[in-house]
């Protein structure tokens, strides 16, 4: 059964790729979001106790991320483009601004791992983290291919 539930779950993601890669250039972030849950669910093997509790902790801690990159873009957005323009006191504040940001992300980080050591096991987590790695490396890999 449990095999049976891996092949679907792969057979799925399979699919789901091909589909993302006959959208064109752009596939939309809900697509990417509902091909990054099948992929972790099955690198984490998730029973469906721990991944009852799993997906709101992540989902939150996502919400979380995305408000956090928000905040950060718009803060430094397009204070990189004009460098040459910039004077050493604006450049200080900049890098004190990002320290401040880093040190939030981090954070961020410490607080997610925390909640999740009650969720699922240690091993899982870093396996988790490695999943997402993998995942980024495969989007960019299908993005770099479409552009070829």
């Amino acid at each position: 059964m449990k095999n049976l539930n891996k092949t679907i779950l792969l057979l799925l993601l399979v699919l789901s790729g091909i589909s993302l890669y006959g959208q064109g250039p752009r596939p939309g972030r809900e697509r990417i979001k509902t091909l990054k849950i099948a992929y972790l669910t099955e690198q984490l093997s998730l029973t469906s106790k721990e991944a009852q509790k799993f997906w709101p902790v992540y989902n939150e801690h996502e919400e979380k991320l995305e408000a956090f990159r928000k905040k950060e873009r718009k803060e430094f957005g397009g204070r990189f483009a004009n460098l040459d323009e910039l004077t050493n006191e604006e450049a200080e504040k900049m890098l004190s601004s990002f320290i401040e940001r880093q040190a939030e992300k981090r954070n961020m980080e410490s607080e997610f791992i925390k909640n999740l050591k009650g969720v699922i096991p240690a091993k899982k987590i870093i396996q988790l983290f490695r999943a997402e790695d993998n995942f980024k490396k495969r989007l960019l890999q299908q993005y770099r291919k479409r552009r070829n």
